[in-house]
């Protein structure tokens, strides 16, 4: 089965590759997303709850990324095992072109499933991955919005903290923080909004 979509993220087309590279922002995008870990800079491997009409199984699988043209897409392709429930695999083709407004996000997908989550049917199973995929994007196009919305934000915040803390630990501490405490208050508001 092939599906396809696009959205306008109010962002620049850097910030949306660098949230399509995010573990962190992916994981809030994946219903039912219990652990998606980056394991190379284009290895993922996940664990995610799904169910497609009265089968609901625990995946376990890896996703690959390939053909990568850094900021404008890149190809996602992977399988997950879901035991007695049958497997599914696919891939998606993503692209991002510059557009009024902030990026165009682009994608068409293919997937196949096998097992008990092939026999509930074609059309429910076709239904549920494209609505997976468009629930994906459009949480992914919500929170990379968002995100950059509380940048100026965060920035300002971290700037402040700074000054409070003295300037004999600002080298470190501004590059732990820049580096890894504005991801994560950044991951903190969203998971608080998006909860």
């Amino acid at each position: 089965m092939d599906f396809s979509g696009e959205y306008i993220i109010p962002s620049t087309k850097q910030k949306v590759w660098d949230a399509l590279n995010d573990p962190e922002v992916l994981k809030q995008c994946i219903d039912g997303c219990e652990e998606l870990n980056k394991e190379s800079d284009s290895e993922f491997s996940a664990r995610v709850t799904a169910k497609v009409g009265p089968v609901r199984a625990k995946f376990s699988g890896k996703v690959t990324l390939s053909d990568i043209d850094p900021p404008n897409g890149y190809k996602i392709s992977g399988e997950g095992q879901g035991g007695v429930a049958g497997f599914a695999k696919g891939g998606a083709a993503v692209t991002l072109e510059d557009s009024d407004g902030g990026t165009k996000l682009t994608y068409t997908a293919e997937a196949e499933v096998g097992g008990k989550l092939a026999s509930v049917g074609s059309r429910l199973v076709e239904g549920v991955a494209k609505k997976t995929a468009d629930d994906f994007f459009g949480k992914f196009a919500e929170i990379v919005s968002i995100d950059s919305k509380l940048e100026d934000t965060d920035t300002k915040a971290a700037q402040v903290q700074q000054v409070a803390e003295g300037s004999s630990k600002t080298s470190d501490n501004s590059r732990l923080f820049w580096g890894f405490g504005a991801a994560v208050a950044i991951v903190a508001i969203l998971y608080t909004i998006f909860g």
